[in-house]
């Protein structure tokens, strides 16, 4: 019993201790990943699953370790926001796989790329005709950022001189069926209001399960009651 509970504490401790490393290390670490950040959460999580399990390690040496670790790419991340050479190698640096619409074979074999992970990376964005690329990048997240020819991009409002108003911050106004108070207050909003629009909709409080401002200040609801009969259900 003693080994059950040990084992208990150890892994909900190190569960409370990786999200504090976390917290202190950034979103980065979370995001898509450079070099630097793959590096340090595979160190971490591996030192934290020897901290849940592993009764073999005492658990001063594993904490000492998560903290070296977290302390020294802590400071790495720092060393790349001052000196921008030593960025690149820290974090790495992007790659043009395309240019001018011609592949750069020399350099998709530096970084180890196939032109089988191009024609997929440019699918993923919705191209399926390479003619149709005239800009690659690698970049140090592994993902590829696609530049297309003009008569290939999408038309924009500011092309055609088109004015479009300002956009707002969605806002939540209702959600699981409760007011979300403190988004009304902050919004100059009241319950009175937003009341009178559901009446207006010949809706209560009771039939809304999420209520939403848009970025056009348009409201959106959803109700419990959708009135589909069948829903869509693919496993």
């Amino acid at each position: 019993m003693h080994a059950y509970m040990e084992i208990l504490i150890r892994a909900i401790l190190s569960i409370i201790l990786l999200l504090f490393i976390a917290k202190i290390l950034g979103k980065q670490t979370i995001s898509n990943m450079t070099f630097h950040d793959f590096v340090t959460g595979i160190t971490i999580g591996a030192i934290a699953a020897n901290l849940a399990f592993n009764e073999d390690l005492k658990w001063s040496y594993l904490l000492l370790s998560l903290v070296v670790i977290s302390a020294t790419s802590f400071s790495l991340s720092l060393i790349a926001l001052k000196n921008r050479k030593l960025r690149s190698w820290i974090s790495g640096s992007p790659t043009v796989l395309i240019e001018g619409g011609k592949i750069l074979e020399n350099n998709m074999k530096k970084v180890r790329y196939t032109l089988d992970s191009l024609d997929q990376a440019i699918r993923e964005k919705g191209i399926f005709n390479m003619e149709e690329v005239e800009y690659a990048v690698l970049e140090d997240n592994g993902m590829v950022s696609v530049l297309q020819w003009d008569e290939y991009r999408y038309v924009a409002k500011k092309d055609l001189k088109l004015h479009s108003n300002a956009q707002a911050f969605p806002v939540e106004l209702i959600m699981d069926g409760t007011f979300m108070e403190t988004n009304l207050e902050h919004n100059g909003l009241t319950k009175d209001w937003l009341e009178s629009e559901l009446r207006r909709r010949g809706k209560r409080l009771c039939d809304v399960f999420y209520a939403v401002r848009g970025t056009q200040q348009q409201l959106f609801f959803d109700f419990y009651e959708d009135g589909i009969h069948k829903p869509i259900d693919k496993e």
